[in-house]
């Protein structure tokens, strides 16, 4: 009776043992599937639609021209006073005294030296001076023939709208990229140059302190088909297929 009694304890034991683990795991399993099957529910960020511009954009790259230049070639030994390298000039003043005339400056530019290459014996005994007006500066640039007929057609439209103006353009001089220069789409060919595939464009911009040397390289972002409409972030548009939705509160 007693070892039949002992075993039976065993027994409940046991059996009471594998109940409380199965109540326990069962237990904690509910607790956790409680804790997170129960997510927040996720933020919500309003804005406003608002009136904005916008704008289609080519960019490429172009070489600053002076909107005037005029060479002189001069013999060293006829020159009777040193020349004035890189200051303004005056129209009608004079560039250089030469022994049997004088070089007048034909418009307001800054005097500049070119020499010819070192295997050039003249190199010697001649020099070549540069009159030029950077205060405006053309950059002539190529576009690729694919946008020929957007930016014809946007300039048509600039021009009867506003008289001479023409596509507007954001330019960047590598020596000073954090400031941003305004420019306008001047003129453009009259065909495709077949070789490039591309229509060669030129930019007029004012250059009136000289920050921009002739010669400079420069970014360019010519902008077409401006416009001023609604708009909104791009992280409120939701894409599903084909089809685009936005959530109006």
């Amino acid at each position: 009776m007693k070892r039949s009694t002992k075993i039976t304890s065993i027994i409940i034991i046991f059996f009471l043992i594998i109940t409380g683990v199965v109540v326990a795991r069962t237990m904690i399993g509910n607790h956790f599937k409680k804790k997170f099957s129960k997510r927040p529910l996720p933020g919500i960020i309003v804005k406003t639609v608002e009136q904005r511009n916008f704008q289609n954009k080519i960019e490429t790259f172009g070489t600053a021209i002076p909107i005037k230049i005029q060479s002189y070639n001069v013999e060293k030994y006829e020159i009777l006073e040193p020349i004035k390298f890189n200051q303004k000039i005056k129209a009608g003043e004079v560039i250089v005294k030469l022994k049997n005339r004088n070089i007048v400056a034909p418009f307001d530019g800054v005097i500049g030296k070119r020499n010819f290459s070192d295997d050039i014996k003249v190199s010697e005994s001649s020099l070549i001076i540069d009159l030029e007006d950077a205060t405006k500066l053309f950059v002539d640039v190529d576009i690729p023939e694919i946008y020929s007929n957007f930016i014809k057609e946007n300039l048509s439209v600039d021009v009867k709208l506003s008289g001479n103006k023409g596509l507007n353009v954001d330019i960047k001089f590598s020596g000073n990229k954090e400031k941003n220069y305004e420019g306008i789409v001047n003129s453009l060919a009259s065909r495709i140059n077949t070789n490039k595939r591309s229509l060669a464009v030129r930019i007029k911009l004012n250059n009136l302190n000289l920050e921009i040397l002739p010669g400079a390289l420069l970014e360019v972002t010519i902008k077409y088909n401006e416009r001023n409409s609604l708009g909104i972030p791009d992280t409120s548009v939701i894409l599903e297929g084909n089809k685009v939705y936005i959530y109006k509160v």
